[in-house]
């Protein structure tokens, strides 16, 4: 399903989509400690909204803090400021974040945020920075940022930085929402965590082999009401986790069929229906 593309404009919400693991495996480790993997990322129509107010001076000022996080530390915050630095003036631009996408739930909302915030600037400031530069500086911020700056359904190795277009068909999920909110860290750096799952190709993909999420044992053990959502959702189809957590999805050929599977949720349950997207609204 395609979005509708938006050009980027001052004072305008701006969308961060939000993104599925389709699948991640951990083939390896890097001497740094950085995790090599494999997984499919596929954008969904659950967005972010990012408002950006241009300044008279020089000053990245973010009007919407998150609670437990700095401002410097803020990833829009953080790909603006990364930007500044190449722009030939100064440039200075009021960053207001209207969050949709749960917080620590595997789906990526800040680099979601950080891309946007990298595509609509280089635009608003006239940078005029290729994609691939985009995508280097996204990088520097998080190993997901690069996917959404590039914006298409994609194929993910090394660290996820390297991505292979990939075109998916349309499809419809249940995401469930558990009250919980899972840092990355804690979970790669489980001893317990597998890492060396088998390569596939792309080609295996699409023919069906058999795939999952590596990390998904480790963060049921740590959270087990991830695991309680997930035992549920996979009484209608497989249900699968995304990213590090805690989020966990099950995907369905049409809307009728997620939204009546929506409609059962037992009460204390939350969740959201989704529409796979075939590229990020501003993307080129």
């Amino acid at each position: 399903m395609s979005a509708q593309a938006i050009r980027a404009g001052w004072g305008i919400p701006l969308p961060a989509p939000a993104k599925l693991n389709l699948f991640l495996h951990v083939i390896g480790r890097q001497a740094d400690g950085y995790h090599l993997l494999q997984s499919v990322f596929r954008l969904i129509d659950c967005y972010d909204w990012i408002t950006l107010t241009p300044r008279s001076d020089d000053q990245i000022v973010l009007a919407s803090p998150l609670a437990g996080t700095a401002d410097d530390q803020h990833l829009a915050m953080r790909a603006a400021l990364s930007l500044r630095e190449r722009a030939p003036r100064a440039c200075g631009v009021t960053l207001t974040v209207q969050k949709t996408i749960p917080i620590g739930g595997g789906l990526g909302g800040g680099s979601s945020d950080a891309a946007t915030t990298l595509i609509a600037l280089n635009e608003l400031w006239a940078l005029r920075l290729s994609v691939d530069e985009l995508a280097a500086i996204g990088l520097s911020l998080g190993a997901d940022v690069p996917f959404f700056v590039r914006g298409r359904n994609a194929f993910g190795e090394g660290v996820g930085e390297r991505l292979s277009p990939i075109a998916l068909p349309a499809a419809w999920y249940v995401v469930l929402v558990p009250p919980v909110s899972v840092p990355t860290g804690p979970i790669f750096s489980d001893s317990a965590l597998t890492r060396d799952t088998p390569t596939i190709t792309i080609t295996a993909f699409f023919a069906g082999q058999h795939t999952r999420n590596d990390l998904e044992p480790v963060v049921r053990r740590r959270y087990p009401e991830v695991g309680v959502h997930l035992d549920w959702l996979t009484r209608f189809a497989t249900a699968r986790m995304s990213g590090s957590g805690a989020c966990v999805f099950a995907q369905f050929d049409d809307e009728q069929q997620a939204r009546e599977v929506i409609a059962q949720l037992p009460p204390g349950m939350q969740g959201f229906v989704a529409a796979g997207l075939d590229r990020h609204p501003l993307a080129c």
